[in-house]
């Protein structure tokens, strides 16, 4: 199937063409006619499967036959679990819009930053992508107006709802109109979600996509047995000796991360720390170093499991591993995107290999796991 079937507008089709982006994903081959016709849309569909052009190529095209051109009044409402993701959605939005045309009128709204200058873009702002606990701050100032909305999405709704914003979702929904279109993105079909589908959605068109075991049976996994305290040493050996660089590396809190960048920084591998309590201008700072090469090394909690797309992400480091195994999945996610080859590589304590056979057995998937006591880490 090519995009041309959707018969899009010409701006639209052209950016599609010099992207070289031709065939959809399953989860755009379904969804983008549905919601272009105005049908509520549940897509269930695994990280890297295509979700955003699935409802961004809907919205831009349907901005034009929306009438409502009152100051502060959005017409497109994309709801975010974080920063990082608004941020990536309005990436991909740009390019699509005409600068000339929609100049000010897409807006990343987030917290961890100063409100007064989305307040002030809100009022030629059509396309709104906001984080909810910014949402409700913009609503409540009387910087933006919800009742003449026409589409809302909400996406990666389970990670929204897991991570403690459902009381701001309950307010937020109360604001919306009721013949507003709504588009429900999730990448599971958790309890939860059902209920905020019963809630919100009128006879939705269910798409769910179960590409996820196929993913990342594709991605090359590699697990090393080591010991705690040799952990760190082994990290950068293998960054260093190995060439398992540009890598995303995964630990288990701040503190950890924090200390792991700072010891492959003094043993000369350029490494930034990106978490929740980093300013969002260092987040930015350090992701943008990170893409353009600068930075070989990201180290990061569970914060970028979701939500972070870094085209041709060669490898993927568990140094610590996840709590949840369908937060493993997410990680791991991270590379082998659009149909680039990765590498997901696990050091696996003593203590953690019981629960490293649990991930493994959720993921139907066996992982060799690799003894590393005879290599020589002195000087790493």
């Amino acid at each position: 199937m090519s995009f041309a079937l959707f018969n899009l507008p010409f701006n639209i089709a052209s950016v599609l063409q010099q992207q070289n982006i031709k065939k959809p994903y399953p989860i755009q081959e379904q969804a983008i006619p549905a919601i272009l016709k105005g049908d509520d849309v549940l897509g269930i569909a695994p990280t890297g499967s295509g979700k955003t052009l699935s409802y961004v190529i809907p919205a831009l095209t349907q901005l034009s036959v929306y009438a409502d051109t009152r100051a502060r009044h959005p017409q497109v409402l994309i709801m975010v679990p974080t920063r990082e993701l608004a941020l990536q959605v309005q990436e991909v939005v740009k390019l699509f819009v005409d600068p000339n045309r929609y100049q000010s009128k897409t807006v990343a709204a987030y917290g961890g930053t100063s409100m007064n200058p989305q307040m002030k873009a809100m009022t030629e702002t059509k396309v709104l992508i906001a984080t909810p606990g910014r949402l409700l701050d913009l609503v409540e100032s009387n910087a933006v107006k919800l009742e003449g909305l026409k589409m809302l999405v909400i996406d990666e709704a389970d990670k929204l709802l897991n991570s403690g914003f459902k009381e701001e979702i309950d307010k937020i929904l109360k604001l919306i109109p009721l013949k507003c279109q709504k588009i429900l993105f999730s990448a599971t079909l958790s309890p939860e979600v059902q209920h905020l589908k019963k809630l919100i959605l009128n006879q939705p068109l269910t798409i769910q996509i179960t590409a996820q075991p196929k993913k990342v049976a594709q991605i090359k996994q590699e697990a090393f047995s080591v010991s705690p305290e040799r952990k760190g040493p082994l990290l950068r050996y293998l960054i260093k000796e190995k060439a398992m660089v540009p890598a995303l590396v995964f630990t288990s809190s701040i503190k950890e991360a924090d200390k792991v960048a700072d010891k492959l920084t003094k043993n000369g591998v350029p490494a930034q720390a990106v978490h929740s309590k980093k300013s969002q201008h260092a987040r930015n700072t350090a992701l943008e170093d990170f893409k353009q090469g600068e930075t070989k090394v990201l180290v990061t909690t569970d914060l970028l499991s979701r939500g972070i797309d870094i085209e041709a992400l060669a490898y993927v480091i568990n140094y610590e591993l996840p709590r949840s195994p369908k937060d493993y999945i997410h990680r791991v996610g991270r590379t082998g995107r659009a149909d680039h080859s990765g590498v997901a590589v696990s050091l696996i304590s003593p203590e953690e290999e019981k629960h490293f056979e649990v991930i493994q057995k959720k993921m139907n998937a066996v992982v060799e796991l690799v003894p590393t006591a005879d290599i020589e880490l002195h000087g790493f």
